[in-house]
């Protein structure tokens, strides 16, 4: 079957621009970006792609319908006139989540009910039963009323896109993948480029960067929930990933990655390993003091300890002088430093060029963007 759907790309505040580039990488054109989300329009061939290869959505959700609801009546009436069994199965598990901001309906496990009762009603008109097992595959219904406006969503990821299925790893605070992935696309990253993070705990930074200067799809390796689903054929995900396999690309890359955490570099090539990269980075268990840089030109990508993370914020303000002393030596080299740390710039002793808001979970974080003046210093 093939149907033509609005999709929505979920992503954390300060990445829905990389998705939308992301996407228009892919071939849709026409995106609408609002606050945590990128809208587009797609078929059953897209819900797959659009999971399989999104490196920095959270999920890929089908929007179901959206109107008015400022009493139960209403949202009954709304829920109850969506198609659904036109994509649930008799059998399928229904779960249903949702958030109320601005509404009059202000209770939201009393509208998940009301809008898994009208589902279920629905749903009986079209298979004439009273009753539903609910044994087969799972559908993740989830609604958002806003200002009495509801929309409402049905979630084909599953784990969210930051799950790869290579990590077995972490080391503290550990960035999302799909986070990673959207600070090395931020800094401009080409495959023909050096690239070092020099704190790279479970190398998540590293890896992501490999996947993209292979152009390995981040979600080849691992299931989604819309591939149990009934009116997607499973023709359509096999050919998708057979389409990914083929646009791998194998390339010679100078990824470096390194940590004074000698227990973490392990977990490390774990995990490069896992992810299909390791030949493409280089991992040492190295102090920064010790860093060095085997090109006049390069990218250092980095999320180095920082707050919580470092359990004293005096060390981690010593640490970044000591990044600014390591890092002049090879002005050639522009730097990315993501950070939650406030007072960075103050005790790095330098203003970046630039700075993007970012968020790890709930954490307000910057990534600092220091252009390189492209002369070595003597040594």
């Amino acid at each position: 079957m093939k149907a033509d759907y609005t999709l929505v790309a979920t992503a954390a505040f300060g990445l829905e621009s990389v998705v939308a580039r992301e996407l228009k990488a892919l071939g849709y054109e026409e995106t609408t970006i609002e606050n945590g989300r990128v809208s587009f329009f797609g078929s059953d061939r897209d819900i797959a792609r659009a999971n399989i290869w999104l490196r920095c959505a959270d999920r890929i959700l089908l929007k179901m319908g959206q109107f008015h609801a400022s009493d139960f009546d209403e949202a009954f009436e709304g829920i109850q006139a969506i198609p659904w069994a036109r994509f649930i199965p008799s059998a399928g598990a229904i779960h249903v989540t949702g958030r109320s901001v601005k509404s009059r309906l202000t209770s939201v496990p009393a509208c998940q009910s009301i809008v898994k009762k009208a589902i279920i009603e629905s749903m009986k008109k079209r298979y004439h039963l009273d009753q539903f097992p609910e044994t087969g595959p799972e559908f993740a219904i989830h609604f958002v009323l806003q200002n009495d406006l509801m929309t409402v969503y049905m979630d084909t990821t599953g784990p969210g896109l930051h799950k790869r299925g290579y990590r077995t790893g972490t080391g503290q605070a550990a960035l999302k993948e799909t986070l990673a992935a959207g600070i090395v696309i931020l800094s401009r990253w080409k495959p023909d480029i050096p690239l070092v993070d020099p704190f790279c705990g479970s190398g998540t930074i590293a890896i992501e960067a490999a996947l993209i200067g292979r152009n390995i799809a981040p979600g080849i390796r691992r299931e989604f929930a819309s591939e149990k689903w009934d009116f997607i054929e499973p023709n359509i995900w096999e050919d998708v990933r057979r389409d990914a396999r083929e646009k791998e690309r194998t390339v010679e890359l100078d990824i470096s990655a390194s940590d004074i955490d000698e227990n973490v570099i392990v977990k490390a090539r774990r995990n490069a390993r896992h992810a299909g990269v390791l030949s493409s980075v280089k991992f040492a268990h190295r102090d920064l003091i010790n860093l060095t840089f085997n090109s006049d030109r390069g990218i250092i990508v980095c999320n180095p300890p920082y707050g919580e993370r470092s359990g004293d914020i005096r060390s981690a303000g010593e640490l970044m002088k000591t990044m600014r002393e390591v890092f002049d030596g090879a002005p050639g080299w522009s730097r990315f430093v993501f950070t939650g740390f406030e007072d960075f710039e103050k005790y790095y002793g330098q203003h970046a060029d630039s700075n993007r808001k970012l968020y790890n979970g709930r954490i307000k974080c910057y990534l600092f963007q220091f252009k390189s003046s492209g002369v070595r210093r003597e040594a």
